[in-house]
């Protein structure tokens, strides 16, 4: 496999885990995490919580128009052994977003990356796809299917 196609498929997993860790509530994270022992890090960058601009489209491709602002809390954490993780989320959750960051590091560390991904990530995306499923299902329980009935005439 050649360095481009490695970097892209570390890339598409730190996405991948970092829709999960955004979903979750930031107890869920720290009670995964108890379970590993983990390195010595520090804060680069504190949570802290600021605003976004959410950006909408015409009809969806059309022009670009500013929908309004988002409250977004960011954090960056780095190991003793040097990955640097970076952590958003919406709200003002800052203990989120540093949790986020850690998890980030974590999943690039060597030492830690798989135990990150079997122990925290991949229990809490098998609880975020059993919420959606349970969601799903009690949506299909409400629909009403309309139809039209076409007349004869003209």
């Amino acid at each position: 496999m050649d360095l481009v196609t490695q970097h892209n498929d570390q890339q598409a997993q730190r996405k991948a885990a970092m829709a999960v860790l955004a979903h979750a509530e930031a107890g869920e994270i720290a009670a995964r995490l108890r379970i590993l022992a983990l390195p010595g890090h520090q804060d680069l960058r504190e949570g802290e919580s600021g605003l976004v601009m959410l950006r909408g489209r015409v009809g969806g491709d059309g022009a670009p128009f500013n929908l309004g602002e988002a409250t977004v809390s960011r954090a960056a954490v780095r190991l003793a052994s040097g990955e640097v993780g970076f952590g958003y989320t919406l709200g003002r959750d800052r203990e989120k977003a540093r949790l986020i960051a850690l998890c980030d590091a974590l999943a690039q560390s060597r030492d830690f990356g798989a135990a990150v991904e079997r122990d925290v990530i991949a229990p809490l995306r098998q609880e975020l796809l059993a919420r959606r499923k349970q969601t799903a299902a009690q949506t299909a329980a409400t629909k009403v299917d309309f139809y039209t009935m076409v007349r004869g005439e003209g």
